[in-house]
């Protein structure tokens, strides 16, 4: 089911609650204290964009699995803004970026069971939806209508379809992309659930943000280095080669992007 709220201090807090079970999602207008990667805040405009969680039964998985769920969720993203006409990656480890702005944000909540597996998931999305005026501390943002609007810029003539979507709204209907992620994304857990991690692990690599593409990466010690996305591993860590010559792994928060 779906439930919507007003306001929430964090719709991934509110998904917490018990009598929330798998495929529920908590919507919100607006968090007061919504949360992002490395403890951000997320910055959204009331009543433009889209702050939900959904519940999901993730005890499939292993806890030392846990990464394929965060690829899963991802490849349903991409695959949402595939059908809107914009061409998004994933950029490592949780976010979704189209060319160097973030359109979307994940943040994964887990529960565990026993043996060593997951029990349940809650997964918080951002996705800037209708916003076109940012706060002027966030480094990047776009949003799905300012990307169909550059779109129709550089592409005129094939367009028409992305033209018509913002022509006849003035805004994107946000519960139509949250229903369309959500099919999405049931459609990718399923995937995961029926023995196709093969074909998740395949397409998140068709999607990696910068891959084979020299980038400027920095270290929690202050230094950076120039190095190439060759892949990210079943933990998570993200493989780089490295300027003298080796290929490096790295696991969150031990490298990051200098856009």
């Amino acid at each position: 089911m779906f439930y919507f709220f007003d306001e929430l201090t964090s719709t991934i807090d509110e998904a917490r609650d018990p009598k929330y079970v798998h495929g529920d999602v908590v919507a919100a207008d607006f968090q007061t204290a919504g949360r992002g990667q490395r403890g951000n805040r997320w910055s959204s405009t009331a009543g433009e964009n889209l702050m939900f969680s959904v519940v999901l039964d993730s005890s499939f998985l292993r806890v030392t699995e846990q990464f394929l769920l965060l690829q899963t969720v991802a490849l349903a993203l991409t695959d949402t803004f595939s059908d809107y006409g914009i061409d998004a990656r994933i950029k490592w480890t949780n976010d979704i970026y189209v060319g160097d702005r973030k359109i979307t944000g994940v943040l994964i909540d887990h529960s565990l069971g026993l043996g060593g597996m997951l029990s349940r998931s809650g997964v918080g999305v951002g996705i800037n939806v209708n916003q076109r005026e940012f706060e002027p501390w966030l480094p990047n943002p776009t949003s799905m209508a300012l990307e169909l609007e550059r779109s129709m810029a550089r592409e005129p003539e094939c367009a028409l379809d992305r033209r018509e979507v913002l022509e006849r709204r003035e805004v994107l209907d946000r519960r139509e992309v949250l229903e369309r992620f959500y099919g999405r994304l049931m459609e990718r857990v399923e995937c995961l659930k029926g023995g196709g991690r093969a074909t998740i692990l395949a397409d998140y690599h068709a999607k990696i943000y910068r891959l084979d593409t020299p980038a400027r990466f920095a270290l929690p010690d202050g230094g950076e280095f120039v190095g190439t996305i060759r892949g990210v591993g079943p933990g998570g860590e993200l493989t780089i080669d490295h300027p003298d010559g080796t290929a490096k792994s790295f696991l969150f928060r031990e490298v990051s992007f200098i856009i």
